[in-house]
C-alpha cells in the first residue's frame, strides 16, 4: 500500500507539472487547454500517453530552415513588395489586386508569400486529365522531377507514375519523391526499389520511430505539389491512388481541383518543397542551386501567392486568408470542400457574409469518407441554412476539391480542407489567385457541379430524424480532433 500511494503521488505530481508546462510554456488557445487539462486528469496515465501522440505543439521548433533565402533574394524582394504597398508605390496590374491589396500585404507580411505575375495557370477537375498531363510532362523533363503527395498508394497508378520516374531516372533526370507516413500508411520503402538503383531518392515526412508508435501521429504533411525543371508546377487536391481516377466503386467519379502552373509562382512551389525535404532528409539535403530556379518563362497574365500554413507556424495563415477574402466580399462566395468544420471565427465571416446579402454557396460531398466528419459537417451545415447560405450535396461521386471564389475575382485552390485539422494540425498549401478569368472559369465549374448536385433547403434539414441529430452531436463535440 505505501508503494501505490508513493506511486499515486509520483502520478499527481507529473500531472500538474505536465499541465503547468501546457498553460504557461505552449502558450494555446483557452478551449483547447482546456480540453487537455480534463484529459491528464481525469485519465492520468494514459491521458499523458494521448498527449505524447496528439497534443504536441510544434510552433515553437524551428522546422524549417530559411536562412538560404538570402541567395534566391526572397527576402529583398518581400521587403520591396511591403514597403512598396505601404508607400502606396506598388505597380498593380489590375484593379483586382488594387482592389485587394490588403489580402496581399497579410500574405506578405504573415507568410513571407511573394506576389508573383505572369502566370498560366490551367485548371485540371478530372483526374483521368491531370495525371495524363503530368505524365506528359515527366516524359519531357530535362533536369529535375520533384513530387510530393499526402498518399501514394502500390496501385495502378502509383505503378505508372513510378515506372515513368524510374525512366528518367535512368535517363539521368534528378528524381525525389517525398511522401507522408501516415497517408501512405502500408506503402513500403521496397515499392520504390528500381527507383532508387536508377539514382533516385525517396523520403518519408515524420516517418514512425517505432513500428506501431508515431509521436507525431496528430500532424501530417497534407501538401501535393510536384515541380519539373523548375519551369512546371503542380498544387492542389489530387493525391496519388487509383480512386482519384474515379476507379473506386466506393467513391465513384471522383470530383477534385487541381492546377497547372508555369511562371514565376513556380519558384514558391519550389522553395515550399525544398524546405520540407530538407525537413525529412537530414542526409541529402537540397541545396539552392540555379537549375532549380531557372529563369521563368512568362506565359500568362496570372497573380498569384503561393500560401502555406502548418502546426510549426505561430498564425493559421490559410484560414485568414479564408476569411479575409469572406469579410471582402459584396456579391458571392461559393466554396467547394469534403469537410465542413470551421471553428467559430470562420463561422462568424460566413454568417455575417449571408446576413449582409452576400450570396453563399457552399457544396459538400453526399457520401462520407470518414463518419464522424460527415455528421459534424452536417451539423455546422444547419446554421448556414439559418443564416441564409444555400446549401448543394454533390451526387455526381465523391468532391474533394477545396476552393473558395469570391465576386468572379479572387480564388482560392489548394489541400486546405475547411476544418480545423487543416487550419491547426496538418501542413498545406494553397495558391491564392488575383486573376477574374481563372475566378469565373471557378465559378462556372461550381455551377456545372450544381447540375449534378441535389439543393438542402432548411426545410429539409428541420426534418432529419432523431438518431441523425445524435450523430451530428457526438461527432460535433469531437469536431476540434477530426
Amino acid at each position: 500500500m505505501h508503494i501505490i500511494s508513493i506511486l499515486l503521488g509520483i502520478i499527481i505530481f507529473l500531472n500538474i507539472a505536465f499541465a503547468v508546462v501546457m498553460i504557461f510554456r505552449e502558450r494555446r488557445d483557452a478551449s483547447s487547454s482546456w480540453a487537455w487539462l480534463l484529459v491528464l486528469f481525469f485519465i492520468p496515465l494514459l491521458g499523458f500517453v494521448l498527449y505524447l501522440l496528439f497534443g504536441q505543439n510544434l510552433s515553437r521548433y524551428h522546422m524549417f530552415q530559411w536562412e538560404d533565402r538570402k541567395k534566391l533574394g526572397i527576402e529583398r524582394l518581400l521587403s520591396s513588395q511591403l514597403e512598396q504597398i505601404r508607400n502606396d508605390t506598388f505597380e498593380f496590374r489590375n484593379e483586382t489586386e488594387r482592389d485587394y491589396k490588403q489580402l496581399i500585404y497579410m500574405h506578405l507580411m504573415n507568410n513571407d508569400a511573394v506576389l508573383t505575375k505572369d502566370n498560366l495557370v490551367d485548371v485540371f477537375t478530372d483526374g483521368n486529365k491531370k495525371f495524363a498531363k503530368l505524365l506528359e510532362d515527366i516524359e519531357q523533363a530535362k533536369d529535375h522531377i520533384h513530387l510530393q503527395y499526402y498518399i501514394f498508394k502500390k496501385d495502378q497508378l502509383g505503378k505508372q507514375l513510378l515506372e515513368a520516374l524510374t525512366k528518367k531516372a535512368q535517363q539521368g533526370v534528378k528524381i525525389r519523391i517525398l511522401y507522408d507516413d501516415l497517408g501512405s500508411r502500408g506503402l513500403r520503402r521496397s515499392f520504390f526499389a528500381k527507383l532508387r538503383a536508377a539514382g533516385g531518392e525517396v523520403e518519408v515526412f515524420f516517418p514512425s520511430k517505432l513500428r506501431w508508435i508515431n509521436l507525431r501521429l496528430n500532424y501530417r504533411n497534407h501538401r501535393k505539389l510536384v515541380i519539373i525543371d523548375g519551369q512546371i508546377g503542380y498544387v492542389g487536391g489530387f493525391n496519388v491512388g487509383d480512386e482519384y481516377l474515379g476507379l473506386d466503386p466506393k467513391f465513384g467519379y471522383w470530383r477534385d481541383t487541381h492546377l497547372r502552373i508555369q511562371g514565376p509562382a513556380v519558384y514558391a512551389v519550389q522553395t515550399r518543397f525544398i524546405l520540407d525535404w530538407n525537413q525529412a532528409a537530414h542526409k541529402r539535403k537540397i541545396p539552392y542551386l540555379p537549375e532549380h530556379f531557372p529563369e521563368p518563362v512568362r506565359k500568362g497574365d496570372s497573380s498569384m501567392q503561393i500560401v502555406t500554413s502548418g502546426p510549426d507556424s505561430e498564425w493559421e495563415q490559410i484560414k485568414h486568408g479564408y476569411i479575409k477574402m469572406i469579410s471582402t466580399a459584396k456579391r458571392t462566395i461559393c466554396i467547394q470542400t469534403p469537410y465542413f468544420i470551421p471553428d467559430a471565427s470562420l463561422l462568424d465571416a460566413l454568417k455575417i457574409a449571408c446576413l449582409s446579402g452576400v450570396e453563399v454557396k457552399l457544396m459538400i460531398p453526399n457520401k462520407p469518407d470518414h463518419p464522424f466528419v460527415y455528421w459534424a459537417t452536417l451539423s455546422y451545415v444547419g446554421e448556414m441554412l439559418s443564416s441564409g447560405a444555400r446549401v448543394f450535396i454533390y451526387d455526381h461521386g465523391f468532391i474533394h476539391a477545396k476552393t473558395i471564389v469570391v465576386d468572379h475575382e479572387i480564388s482560392s485552390v489548394g489541400t486546405a480542407n475547411i476544418d480545423m485539422r487543416s487550419f491547426r494540425l496538418n501542413f498545406e498549401v494553397n495558391a491564392f489567385l488575383y486573376d477574374p478569368e481563372i475566378a469565373k472559369k471557378l465559378h462556372d465549374v461550381f455551377h456545372d457541379d450544381i447540375a449534378l448536385s441535389r439543393e438542402l433547403t432548411l426545410e429539409d434539414y428541420d426534418q432529419r430524424s432523431k438518431l441523425i441529430r445524435f450523430k451530428e452531436s457526438i461527432s460535433r463535440l469531437l469536431s476540434p480532433i477530426l
